[in-house]
């Protein structure tokens, strides 16, 4: 009898190392679709199941039907819309840790790929593929919830994504800190722009689609201090500004900045500087706000 050993080589495609399934997610149209545009700072997979419908980015639509996968890369504004003669269903993969790069993708028959501002979304069709498959085990993984399904499910990811990598000459790039530092500059911009509303982490939370802890944490360690922090301090230096070359009274001042009272102003103002607003503003006149501020720094050198 004859006998044939195949040696395997311990070797796993580049930027593997850091992805981590965030979620499993099934869903059927049955009437009641919310259909709004938003994004993820995470990249996500999107298979459909069954039926027919079209996939929505901010520059285009492109149609979707059985067996489509679709590659979504964090940021990216997106969402789908279903035909009521064809229900669609699908399953949604949240993927973090990683995002697709497609420049060296391969020609594949009904392929389309979208290169938008934020990010790039692929679509192909993986008839003939094991990856339909592997989803229904995933799903039945979670389901079940039996020891190890995390395990069960995370490897099920990577041998997934190995035959999308095979099939389509697709490529990962692991840049979870570079996601990350994207969307806390996303968020600081945002602060930036809209620091007189009404803010709050659950808003943030809201805007970044981030669990709220999470992004407090990822905030901090970017900016060296926390959302809420960095919105009191852009709302004191916009009241320097203010009270020193408006003529606006504190009230008026505290209401443009978004304090909830002129007390509360006054407090943080008189904590974050040292002096009142009536203080500063009256220093600002004679040129010594400047000459103070100079010899602080001075002493501290």
């Amino acid at each position: 009898m004859g006998n044939i050993r195949y040696c395997i080589e311990d070797r796993k495609p580049s930027g593997f190392d850091g992805a981590r399934l965030l979620y499993v997610s099934t869903s059927k149209y049955e009437g009641d679709w919310q259909s709004i545009l938003h994004s993820h700072p995470f990249s996500e997979l999107f298979y459909v199941v069954h039926g027919s419908g079209t996939f929505v980015t901010e520059d285009m639509e492109f149609p979707v039907c059985e067996n489509d996968m679709v590659i979504i890369n964090p940021h990216v504004q997106h969402t789908e819309k279903s035909l009521y003669t064809t229900p669609l269903e699908y399953i949604v993969l949240g993927i973090d840790g990683l995002m697709f790069s497609f420049d060296k993708i391969a020609s594949v028959q009904d392929s389309i790929l979208m290169q938008t501002a934020l990010g790039d979304v692929y679509k192909y069709n993986t008839q003939n593929s094991y990856v339909y498959a592997y989803l229904n085990i995933m799903l039945e993984e979670i389901t079940k919830k039996e020891e190890n399904y995390e395990a069960v499910c995370q490897n099920l990811l990577e041998v997934i994504m190995l035959c999308m990598l095979r099939h389509n000459n697709l490529s990962i790039v692991q840049n979870s800190n570079v996601l990350l530092n994207r969307e806390c500059a996303r968020i600081k911009k945002y602060l930036d722009a809209n620091y007189s509303e009404n803010i709050t982490l659950d808003t943030l939370a809201a805007f970044s689609h981030m669990n709220k802890y999470y992004l407090a944490h990822a905030f901090t360690k970017y900016m060296g201090v926390s959302p809420i922090t960095y919105l009191l301090q852009k709302r004191i230096e916009e009241g320097k500004s203010l009270l020193s070359s408006t003529s606006h009274s504190i009230s008026q001042i505290s209401t443009i900045l978004g304090f909830s009272s002129q007390s509360y102003f006054s407090q943080a103002f008189k904590k974050a500087t040292g002096r009142t607003p009536v203080q500063y503003r009256s220093e600002s006149k004679r040129g010594g706000v400047e000459k103070r501020e100079a010899g602080a720094v001075l002493e501290r050198v």
